[in-house]
């Protein structure tokens, strides 16, 4: 951030000093980052933690995962471990950080894994790192560990290289709270070789990693990503060490270009040459702006070209800044000075020579006070100059006020009053005071004119009422002549000055109501989520702060089109539409008081951003003819317009990272599904073929129980593969959104006496039993889905549990809902799959004894189940195995009872 206190030349910034003292009263964190996965960074946190120990600091483990790797867990051994606490989460317990028995503990240092992990649901904070940051406020050190694809500021360009969007994001304040960061570097080949070794995953979760994330590609682009944060967390550490020490620099640790723009056109090829100086030295850089008492002077366009160039800044990667100060060459240097910048690029001098030998031009000065600074003269090219806006500004003279003049008036009024009384006692001469007072007043409530022609007025009357001869405008004293003479000049000078000081002074607060308003609308821009809401934020803003009507264009289907409005309006006739369509297509302006297509209604100016256009603005007004805006009215839409672009993109470039997840998932699922069906589907038909080749080539010779075998083995192996197509079919429909239950009032003991019987062969070798009371409230489900849901579960009991267990159903209700609940004594669900089980196409890890499925039927469970307005839960029976399965079904309103029914 760039440090503005240089007040005093030779004092530590108040900020730095500031932060220094923040960091002195909490803990010391230190984080140990990496590119990804398995370079090292536990391993490097526990070596470091036991040379701590070995210094005689009281060091603990709060977590820390080994991931199952031996050198890891043999680092481990010799710390102390704060037992983690555990925490039931739907049913099964998760184990966390004991925060709480930290400080209690209250050592030195305490090392914690993995920074960016999500507590579980009921823990004290959200996220680890809120758990680290109390720790620090409490007094106690930290070590910990951070992926750079966790930090949040990087999430979208992680997403770009790796195609996966990470989850789990750590802001960028926690790692700027961080007194050390270490990188903890390896190289991509050396990476791949631990994976292959087994180093970092199993071997199967290893494989579909190197096909996926561990790329070489991928892995040399997290690895410059994590060497540039650390690197800029290095250079900004750096610059507070120099703010807090009054060290005036540069120190050339690293490089930072600095270009000084004003209101030449030459000011954008300035611009463009720090850009591309900062590009070769891979340097930050700012466009800096000095306003001194001059700017207040300055034409409309002169502003223009001002706002353009430091708007070419932003555009074009850079920091745009504007400082007030008196001096533009004193001002540079110490903004310069307190920022270790290192080049500074200005424009050559244009004044003649000959003004040099009573003033130097900005750049001598610059030269001459840069000191260790490199400065760079560039004479730029006014034909390389910003693009021209190409709409007409509407010209708004500023009106005669007539009352100004009056009370201007009436102020030399009171001083000629006050003149003649004091005129008994006072020297002629004292008196020019009194008419300069009123000089003075009319300047600061009435501005220049007024007071110029007050001045005017008051030298007259002094003239005409007090100079010898009086009641004339002849001046007989040469005295008298000098004396109004002066008093002229002081009451023009003073006037002026004055006028100036109220001029700035209106436009302070002119530039306050803008910059609140700009922040207001930028902060309700950032809590938008949807496109709709950005769309409409910006036409309310733009239409209260412009005063115009507003529609926004967006594209659709090749063309563009209204999405947006304020007062809502979405009809065009044909002129703006062709106007609209040419700002879009060549982003520029075009349409009313434009150079392109003026004889549209309304005005069009595109959304640009860094990258393209993103859609268009049209604005109208009452008034029929002429240009719309005024050039400060201008230089304001530019930036609300730019805010606007910002965060349409955002959203865009939201549903483009989700469109391309679901892409994603969608190959997932489509290669999932070609697995699937390369086995589930050929298993069964090598079954069919296999028996019906030899019934059909020893049939005759073949013994009657041999025979009867290979037919069941075809109607079985039939009865599988049609199961497999009717699950296949039913999560077509699930995904299509085309599942359309048939509802009615049913018993649900009805429905699963009915599963029951269609599964009879499936749970041969199983026992049942079934407790479902009778007077168990009706509920309304489509009978045929909520037949496949106990059917699929009754099913994957039979997989799982072995023969000759027992598989209860069970039926009961609470306030709110009907429950059905299927259990079976197979060795239950692991922990880690109780969230997958559900997961189209997800199968959990099973013995050969198992039969294989098609990862099909607990997905569809959850599918028709939710359709019907329910929930289903897969969880692990409590004191013994086996899993159990939960359909929760809410009760209808008006349900009638069983015994009316019948």
């Amino acid at each position: 951030m760039p440090d503005d206190n240089r007040d005093q030349a030779g004092r530590p910034s108040p900020d730095a000093l500031l932060e220094k003292a923040r960091a002195e009263s909490r803990g010391r964190l230190k984080i140990f980052l990496g590119a990804a996965p398995g370079v090292g960074k536990t391993y490097e946190m526990l070596v470091s933690g036991r040379a701590k120990i070995a210094d005689g600091l009281d060091v603990v483990i709060g977590v820390v995962e080994t991931h199952g790797r031996k050198e890891t867990e043999a680092l481990v051994a010799g710390f102390e471990i704060i037992p983690r606490v555990e925490i039931s989460y739907k049913g099964r317990p998760l184990e966390e950080m004991d925060l709480d028995g930290i400080l209690a503990r209250r050592p030195d240092l305490v090392l914690v894994d993995e920074l960016a992990h999500t507590n579980a649901e009921g823990s004290r904070h959200p996220k680890r790192y809120l758990d680290v940051k109390e720790l620090l406020d409490r007094g106690i050190d930290v070590y910990t560990t951070l992926n750079i694809q966790h930090v949040e500021s990087l999430n979208d360009v992680v997403s770009q290289i790796t195609r996966i969007r990470v989850r789990e994001t750590v802001p960028d304040s926690i790692i700027d709270l961080a007194d050390d960061v270490e990188i903890i570097d390896l190289t991509p080949d050396d990476l791949i070789k631990r994976l292959h070794d087994g180093k970092v995953y199993m071997a199967r979760t290893a494989e579909r990693a190197l096909t996926n994330y561990f790329t070489p590609g991928n892995l040399t682009a997290l690895r410059e990503l994590a060497l540039r944060k650390t690197a800029q967390r290095v250079d900004d550490q750096l610059l507070t060490h120099m703010q807090a020490h009054a060290i005036s620099g540069p120190w050339a640790a690293s490089e930072r270009v600095l270009v000084s723009v004003d209101h030449h056109p030459r000011s954008a090829s300035l611009v463009r040459y720090a850009a591309r100086m900062a590009s070769r030295l891979r340097a930050p850089w700012a466009a800096v702006y000095i306003e001194t008492n001059r700017s207040i002077n300055l034409s409309e366009a002169e502003r223009d070209t001002v706002a353009s160039t430091l708007r070419l800044a932003e555009q074009l990667g850079g920091e745009a800044i504007t400082l007030p100060g008196r001096e533009v060459a004193e001002e540079l240097v110490g903004h310069a000075t307190a920022n270790n910048v290192t080049h500074i690029v200005i424009g050559a001098p244009k004044k003649p020579t000959w003004r040099d030998w009573w003033s130097r031009s900005i750049t001598d000065e610059l030269i001459r006070r840069a000191g260790e600074i490199s400065v760079h003269v560039i004479s730029g090219s006014e034909k390389d100059g910003t693009t021209t806006r190409g709409v007409k500004a509407a010209v708004t003279a500023p009106p005669l006020d007539f009352r100004a003049y009056l009370l201007a008036t009436g102020y030399v009024a009171i001083a000629l009053g006050v003149s003649v009384v004091l005129d008994q006692v006072l020297d002629v001469r004292n008196l020019a005071l009194v008419f300069l007072m009123a000089v003075l007043t009319s300047a600061v409530l009435h501005g220049l004119r007024p007071a110029l022609y007050s001045c005017i007025l008051s030298a007259l009357s002094f003239n005409f009422f007090f100079l010898p001869p009086r009641y004339t405008l002849t001046i007989s004293d040469p005295e008298s002549v000098l004396a109004l003479f002066f008093f002229l000049g002081v009451a023009i000078i003073a006037s002026n000055l004055t006028a100036t000081v109220q001029r700035q002074a209106a436009a302070a607060r002119q530039r306050a109501r803008t910059t609140e308003d700009l922040y207001l609308f930028s902060k309700k821009l950032a809590g938008t989520g949807t496109l709709d809401d950005v769309l409409w934020a910006t036409a309310f803003q733009l239409a209260s702060m412009l005063k115009v009507r507003v529609v926004l264009l967006l594209p659709e289907e090749g063309s563009i089109a209204v999405k947006a409005g304020y007062p809502p309006d979405d009809t065009l006739d044909d002129a703006d539409i062709a106007a609209a369509r040419w700002a879009w297509e060549h982003n520029h302006a075009a349409g009313r008081g434009a150079d392109t297509l003026p004889g549209a209604k309304r005005l069009y100016v595109p959304l640009r951003t860094g990258r393209t256009a993103v859609g268009v603005i049209g604005l109208d007004s009452d008034r029929r003819d002429g240009p719309l805006l005024t050039p400060e009215q201008q230089r304001l839409l530019d930036a609300l317009a730019d805010q606007a672009a910002l965060a349409i993109e955002r959203v865009q470039l939201v549903a483009d990272v989700d469109r391309a997840r679901l892409g994603a998932e969608a190959d997932r699922l489509r290669s999932a599904l070609l697995t699937s069906i390369s086995h589930d589907l050929k298993t069964p038909l090598a079954a069919i073929l296999g028996a019906a080749g030899t019934l059909r080539d020893y049939f005759a010779s073949m013994p009657e129980e041999d025979r009867s075998d290979l037919l069941s083995t075809v109607v079985d192996e039939s009865e599988r593969l049609n199961r497999f197509i009717a699950n296949l079919l039913d999560m077509t429909k699930i995904e299509s959104g085309a599942m359309e239950p048939n509802y009615a009032l049913h018993y649900a003991g009805d429905i699963v006496g009915s599963a029951l019987r269609r599964a009879a062969k499936i749970l041969d070798g199983h026992k049942t039993e079934m407790s479902i009371p009778a007077d168990l409230p009706m509920v309304r489900v489509d009978p045929v889905l909520f037949e496949q849901v106990i059917f699929n579960l009754l099913d994957n009991a039979a997989k799982y549990a072995p023969e000759g267990s027992v598989i209860q159903i069970e039926g009961w209700a609470d306030a709110d809902n009907v429950l059905v609940q299927i259990s079976d004594e197979g060795p239950g669900i692991p922990p880690a799959d109780l969230n997958r089980v559900f997961d189209t196409f997800y199968r959990v890890r099973k013995g050969d004894q198992v039969r294989a499925g098609t990862g099909l039927g607990l997905s569809i469970c959850r599918g028709f189940i939710e359709a019907m307005g329910g929930t289903i839960t897969a969880g692990n029976r409590m004191g013994r195995p086996g899993a159990v399965f939960t359909i929760r079904l809410p009760k209808p309103n008006d349900i009638p009872k069983l015994d009316e029914l019948r």
